[in-house]
């Protein structure tokens, strides 16, 4: 019996052995490559300037609110019942209406966002798989928070893939 156990653990590790050597191990950091990249380098800048956009128009309509509620405010004392309810009336389908463009332009910047990521993140897990396949990975990891405790350097293909995903890019233009 003893010997059947040593023979299965001295073959299991012979066996162990052989495959490591024909094992070809990577992982790559598909958020700094989406974030080093020249595609999304554009598509933050793009991102920015939407952003921007869309700070001017809630700017804008929140100060329309502020300056109904201050002339609400100032009038008060002035106005009769029916007409301070007017107003009041006025200043809340104006506060519906800046919070409701304030809910669609962030869903609309939340949208256009995944558009953006999404298009350059299948594009790079594209060159992933290409870059396995060419130099006969057995297996590529992406690196996530926690998901990859350690990983030596060297099996890094990060910056291997941002440059290729680089050139693609510029020979597109």
């Amino acid at each position: 019996m003893k010997k059947t156990v040593f023979f299965i653990l001295f073959a299991f590790l012979f066996c162990s052995t052989a495959l490591a050597d024909e094992l070809k191990i990577g992982y790559v950091d598909l958020q700094r490559a989406l974030n080093e990249s020249e595609g999304g380098k554009k598509a933050k800048s793009d991102l920015e300037a939407i952003i921007k956009a869309k700070q001017k128009d809630i700017d804008k309509r929140a100060k329309e609110v502020e300056k109904l509620k201050a002339d609400i405010d100032k009038q008060s004392a002035l106005l009769s019942e029916e007409a301070r309810k007017k107003k009041q009336d006025e200043l809340d389908r104006k506060l519906r209406e800046y919070k409701r463009f304030l809910q669609d332009a962030q869903e609309e910047v939340k949208k256009k966002e995944f558009e953006l990521t999404n298009a350059i993140l299948k594009d790079l897990v594209r060159i992933v798989r290409e870059i396995g396949k060419e130099e006969k990975y057995t297996i590529i990891l992406e690196k996530a928070e926690g998901l990859i405790l350690y990983a030596d350097k060297a099996v890094d293909i990060t910056d291997k893939v941002i440059e290729r995903y680089n050139k693609e890019i510029k020979s597109k233009k």
